[in-house]
């Protein structure tokens, strides 16, 4: 905090405290912009990642699904020939 030295009506020093507002400075309020633009566009990055392994194994599950289907198929058909 900034302190001044002002003079009382006796002629007296005094220090005289300056309180600071409570507001955001500029610098403060493009610090928290930025921060926050950072923080979304993380979010979307694991976000995506997450759902491009959910799709992944998703498409897994569905070409091992058909190939037992087919083989579970073509093994139904030898044993009835």
């Amino acid at each position: 905090m900034a302190r001044d030295v002002e003079r009382d009506n006796r002629g007296d020093r005094q220090e005289v405290v300056q309180r600071r507002s409570g507001r955001l400075r500029p610098v403060h309020t493009l610090a928290v912009v930025a921060v926050g633009l950072v923080g979304v566009l993380i979010a979307f990055w694991v976000l995506s990642s997450i759902a491009g392994l959910i799709s992944g194994l998703v498409k897994v599950v569905v070409i091992v699904a058909v190939l037992a289907g087919l083989v579970w198929l073509l093994a139904g058909r030898r044993r009835r020939e």
